[in-house]
């Protein structure tokens, strides 16, 4: 984003609100289905999200009713995703209360696509089919059946970097320059090794980071296959990849590295401003929910480097029409049009959201973020998205994440050993998905 401030994809996730004509952060409640104006033809397109999307904050709905004056925009949304996506499989299931457009998590797009395309409209029917071109084949084929059903178009991915406040830093000893810094961790084990040198010197009640669950997603999305294997299999117990960045996670709960603070809760919320953690695995989503909890006073106190590993991607939506929808046509228009390239360049430039349109992403290469110490973030994070992995998703790619980083809270705030958490997600894991 240049980022204004995107409410964070988190935005924040700080409540449900309806708005009409606008959207405050997204997440889904429930929304009741599009109406019509009987007496002037108008027609009320709803909007159901999780998190920010940011399309109030950047102006697009404004932008895009004044296009089309006979449209109304209401945004409704969920504090949480899991919340979110609880209610659109109990709305899904009943067939009613359900918006005009739904928001999909990456996560949540393979369970979408394998198991739930007759509860969504095949966009092909109203073009979408001519867009491909536009989107990353990753972003594009995730959301497009086995069949050739379009049943989505992307939003914003999440190139990964790491974010870190140099006050901090420099408090305790250690070097702001981003690409020193990067050199430095290059590996996570150079980046666990800086932070007990952090630790060591550390203004006081400051940690390294400010949770292992973030360390883990972080290091997860630099994978290739994670829970699932290509031909669907769940396989997270027996990969390698999983045991490492769970193994690293543990090692950095140990060596006190960690804030222990849940991410989305209020104590995380309050830390930003607190100075409560030097370091944070950094998707470009997360630039927004930065500066809406850090506020002016955070301005020019961080900075953005590489990250340690390699590129990776944590994060990205798409946006739907369900087959219940009121306003079908209406509703893929606006779609298009919010993750069309001049969009998506814009959210970026405003909100921080990483484009998943090619074109929107040579338009941001040159961006920069006078928040985070002028950071080059269309080069940071254009770099990260063009090295990510393409990922292999699974139905269920959030239920296990959830599990395995629900064990690790547990693992940094109570002391709960290893393999004792570990055979907690694997108990969970069964229970959730049956």
């Amino acid at each position: 984003m240049p980022i204004a401030r995107a409410a964070s994809r988190a935005a924040v996730r700080l409540g449900a609100v309806v708005l009409s004509g606008a959207l405050l952060v997204a997440c889904g409640s429930g929304s009741s289905g599009g109406t019509s104006d009987s007496a002037g033809g108008k027609v009320t397109l709803t909007v159901d999200l999780f998190g920010s999307f940011g399309y109030q904050e950047a102006g697009l709905y404004a932008e895009y009713q004044k296009l089309h004056p006979d449209i109304t925009i209401k945004q409704s949304d969920t504090q949480e995703e899991p919340d979110y996506w609880k209610s659109l499989q109990t709305r899904l299931a009943g067939g009613g209360g359900l918006a005009d457009v739904q928001g999909v998590e990456v996560g949540r797009i393979a369970s979408v696509a394998q198991q739930q395309s007759d509860k969504f409209e095949d966009l092909k029917q109203y073009g979408a089919d001519t867009l491909k071109d536009q989107f990353a084949e990753a972003k594009w084929s995730a959301a497009t059946t086995q069949d050739g059903r379009i049943l989505g178009l992307g939003t914003d991915v999440g190139p990964e970097a790491m974010c870190y406040r140099t006050d901090l830093f420099k408090k305790a000893g250690l070097p702001t320059d981003r690409a020193e810094l990067a050199q430095k961790w290059s590996t996570w084990e150079g980046y666990l090794d800086l932070g007990k040198q952090y630790m060591a010197k550390a203004p006081a009640k400051s940690a390294w980071l400010d949770s292992v669950g973030s360390l883990y997603s972080i290091m997860i999305g630099q994978e290739k296959e994670r829970y699932y294997d290509a031909s669907g299999k769940l396989v997270y117990e027996q990969n390698p990849a999983v045991k490492t960045a769970w193994d690293t996670s543990v090692e950095a709960a140990g060596a006190g590295l960690s804030a222990k603070l849940d991410q989305w809760s209020p104590q995380w919320n309050q830390a930003f401003a607190a100075g409560s953690f030097a370091t944070i695995p950094c998707p470009a989503w997360m630039l927004s929910y930065i500066k809406g909890q850090a506020g002016d006073g955070g301005s020019g106190k961080w900075d953005i480097a590489k990250l340690p590993g390699g590129a990776g991607n944590w994060g990205g939506s798409y946006l739907s029409v369900p087959r219940a929808a009121e306003h079908k046509k209406e509703a893929y228009e606006l779609i298009k049009w919010l993750t069309a390239p001049e969009q998506q360049a814009k959210l970026f430039r405003d909100q921080g959201l990483f484009p998943s349109s090619t074109g929107a992403i040579a338009q941001v290469a040159d961006a920069k973020d006078p928040y985070f110490s002028d950071a080059p973030i269309g080069q940071i994070f254009g770099d990260a998205a063009k090295a990510a992995p393409v990922q292999v998703l699974g139905v269920h790619d959030a239920n296990v994440a959830q599990q395995i980083t629900n064990a690790l809270s547990e693992v940094e705030r109570k002391g709960t050993p290893s393999a004792k958490a570990w055979s907690t997600v694997k108990k969970g894991v069964d229970n959730v998905i049956g």
